[in-house]
């Protein structure tokens, strides 16, 4: 499956839909392409790895951690990643989302009551912490104690960072390592918010189990992540 789009409209004089969407055919055409991919200014991303980084420029999406698939020039495809014939399960579709899973961006002095708010409305949480990850300890307002109620409801969290490149890693510091490893919280390591939110809708569209989610979070789709504490 091949996405695409465009930062002009196709009508106008000047755009770069035509080339886009010419590239795209181009590309879900041959013989080596494969998997869930974003097309745009002459680039092939994996799908997981996509971000759109800016909001004008022709070259508006970027892979994130991840090398691109292919470059398209002049009509033709420069492979970078050609590993097709690695692909040995068959091709399957899930039909069932789970839509309540949000997201929380830490800020300066966010209150904790935030998460007891979310637990009333919510599955699963994505706590995008600062650096490489961690739950900051602000007095008055327990993380921790917050934390604890999700994961006394059966409920997912998830740590990821608010850094676009070079992923989590919670082991570095002691606010980070000591919580994760007391409740056995998830981690997105080099996955991009974007696959996380995804990924943790579709998983529990088909399981809340907590080992059953773990295992499917930190199996690879797609080459979605890669590195895995």
């Amino acid at each position: 499956m091949v996405i695409t789009g465009a930062q002009k409209p196709i009508d106008l004089e000047i755009t770069d839909a035509k080339t886009n969407l010419c590239d795209s055919l181009r590309f879900a055409s041959c013989d080596k392409a494969h998997g869930v991919n974003i097309v745009f200014d002459g680039k092939v991303i994996a799908g997981t790895r996509g971000k759109k980084m800016r909001t004008k420029s022709y070259n508006a999406f970027s892979s994130i951690n991840f090398p691109y698939i292919a470059t398209i020039q002049d009509e033709h495809i420069l492979f970078y990643l050609d590993d097709k014939e690695l692909v040995r399960e068959p091709v399957s579709f899930c039909h069932t989302m789970d839509w309540k899973v949000g997201l929380l961006k830490l800020i300066p002095a966010l209150d904790a009551t935030v998460l007891d708010y979310m637990a009333e409305h919510y599955d699963a949480v994505i706590i995008e912490s600062f650096g490489v990850g961690g739950l900051p300890n602000y007095e008055g307002a327990s993380y921790h104690k917050a934390v604890e109620k999700w994961i006394s409801q059966g409920k997912i969290v998830v740590m990821t960072t608010q850094v676009t490149n070079e992923g989590s890693n919670m082991s570095v510091y002691e606010v980070g390592r000591t919580i994760k490893y007391e409740f056995g919280l998830l981690e997105s390591y080099d996955m991009t918010l974007e696959a996380t939110v995804t990924k943790l809708m579709w998983i529990l569209g088909q399981t809340h189990d907590r080992a059953k989610v773990k295992e499917m979070f930190y199996r690879t789709v797609n080459h979605d992540i890669l590195w895995k504490a």
